[in-house]
């Protein structure tokens, strides 16, 4: 379906960005969050000019204004069971208060619909022989309906080491399986489809996947999808569970019950806001999810970049721009990229070709961070196989790391993993580029050295936990990336010929970049990409 230059049809939301602003800022728990400073003496001139040179638009871009935003977002999930998943009414809330500020600001918003199957949120409980309430989540492919019964381990190690064993990938682990009961079975060896296959028959009621538990990070709650090798739904319910909560489900006696309500279809939003430059067939897009998981807030994942892209658009919103400038907040970013792909999806080729980039901003301020841009000339990474890197992407790179480098920041590489939101772009031969600060792989003591924070722990020790709250944030790389995402805009608003050719316009006034100093190379493991961020995993 061809559709206008900013958006394909969908239905409008309606909200007043002070209204909403007042109210969810009056929602936050006393003392129990960061606060966010008045505005710097200049605020009213920043309000009122119109910001067209960099060093006017960093002096305008605080993080105090960021944190304005992050505290309405968490006020937001506080009024509604701590989330704003796609799907719950936490992330209908947050539609409304970013469209309020846009439209309170000036911009051409549009709302952009896509269709949505919403998944419940399950629950675990131990029945027997103690009562608790267990932290779970549901495998994509599971069956659906509510279960109570024995509790039946299969084959599992719960002894250190607690080196892999089959649990589960042979139909021989079910011999003597009691039907009805639910099968616990720990993660490893073969893919979670076979697991859950395997238990369903041989007549388990429903299947509880838990961690392996042999080193950190395998500690914690695990869900995934259970196809793979398997390409069918199962018709009983899997759910899974941390390392400690399967040990403890394991002890005799042991019953559960376990609830997974079907899906529902509800329809979900992108947020678009456009400024129209005088050259509106070079767009500039910035982008960054507006939902977070359904275990929390996720005012890092994704609060920090939708927040930063906010107080630029107040920042920026007299500006005229030479390069039309598109912003962009996506819907069901966590659920698998649903929005972002969903809007590149129904662009016509001419529309996509006016597209000149797209710059993602997903996860800016890890309270553990490094400061990574995603590696366009993979001079730390390697791509994974199947991602394409469009022309202009090393471009992209080199600007946020002149800025990193004007700014006095040290930096590293980020894979170009295509694992968030500027996949779809690139799948359309779009040059891409973006800002990332860690996620749950640790830090190194090398790293520490370098940025600060502390050696072993993770770089978002709350990621896609209900502890992603207003606390969970490091202002020092919230203020740095608000800084450099800003300036990254600004540039490319004027001119992005060294991405594409199009000539525009050098921005007004002096502000030399430098050359970039080069990333530090202290990549770890998973360190610099976007995996196992936002991956869905289906194996070991």
């Amino acid at each position: 379906m061809n559709r206008s230059a900013l958006a394909r049809r969908g239905r409008r939301a309606t909200a007043v960005a002070g209204a909403v602003a007042v109210t969810t800022l009056a929602l936050l728990p006393a003392g129990g969050a960061l606060t966010a400073a008045a505005k710097p003496p200049g605020a009213k001139l920043c309000d009122t000019r119109a910001n067209v040179t960099y060093q006017n638009v960093l002096d305008c871009v605080t993080v105090q204004g960021v944190l304005e935003h992050e505290q309405a977002l968490q006020a937001i999930a506080n009024a509604n069971g701590g989330t704003r998943a796609a799907g719950t009414p936490g992330y209908e809330a947050s539609v409304d208060y970013v469209v309020g500020t846009l439209e309170a600001a000036g911009w051409h918003v549009t709302i952009d619909e896509f269709p949505f199957v919403f998944v419940p949120p399950a629950q675990l409980q131990q029945v027997a022989p103690v009562s608790a309430v267990l932290q779970t989540g549901v495998f994509t492919g599971t069956g659906y309906g509510i279960v109570t019964g024995a509790v039946t381990p299969v084959d599992i190690n719960l002894t250190p080491p607690r080196e892999p064993v089959n649990s589960g990938c042979e139909a021989g682990d079910f011999a003597g399986f009691p039907v009805g009961n639910i099968a616990l079975i720990q993660r490893g060896t073969c893919e979670f489809g076979v697991k859950a296959i395997n238990a369903q028959a041989a007549g388990a009621s429903a299947v509880i996947i838990f961690n392996q538990g042999n080193t950190p990070l395998r500690e914690g709650l695990i869900t995934g999808t259970l196809f793979g090798i398997n390409q069918q739904p199962l018709t009983i319910p899997v759910v899974g569970a941390s390392f400690a909560d399967g040990a403890a489900l394991a002890q005799a006696g042991s019953r559960a019950r376990i609830q997974v309500d079907p899906p529902e279809n509800r329809p979900q939003k992108n947020v678009i806001a456009e400024l129209t430059g005088d050259n509106d067939a070079n767009v500039v897009m910035a982008g960054a999810h507006l939902d977070s998981v359904q275990a929390g807030p996720g005012i890092n994942d994704n609060g920090s970049g939708s927040s930063a892209l906010l107080e630029l658009a107040q920042t920026i919103k007299k500006l005229e721009p030479v390069n039309t400038v598109r912003l962009a907040w996506w819907g069901a970013e966590e659920s698998g990229l649903l929005g972002s792909d969903a809007y590149v999806d129904e662009l016509s080729q001419a529309e996509k070709d006016r597209i000149a980039l797209y710059l993602n901003f997903d996860m800016v301020a890890s309270p553990n961070y490094i400061l990574m841009t995603y590696d366009g000339d993979e001079s730390g990474w390697n791509a994974p196989a199947g991602v394409a890197i469009p022309d202009g992407s090393v471009a992209i790179e080199k600007l946020f790391e002149r800025l990193y480098t004007k700014l006095g920041q040290p930096y590293d590489d980020a894979q170009f993993s295509g694992r968030s939101d500027y996949q779809a772009f690139i799948q359309s031969d779009i040059p891409a580029g973006g800002l990332f600060t860690g996620a749950e792989v640790p830090k190194t003591a090398a790293q520490q050295a370098v940025w600060g924070g502390t050696a072993g722990a993770q770089y978002d020790p709350c990621y896609h936990l209900a502890c992603d709250t207003i606390a969970n944030l490091s202002t020092t790389a919230l203020d740095v990336n608000s800084d450099v995402i800003a300036a990254a805009v600004l540039t490319y608003a004027y001119s992005t010929q060294s991405v594409n050719g199009v000539a525009g316009a050098p921005v007004p006034g002096k502000f030399p970049l430098p050359a970039p100093a080069g990333p530090r190379g202290l990549i770890n493991g998973d360190a610099g990409g976007l995996a196992p961020d936002h991956d869905h995993q289906s194996a070991d």
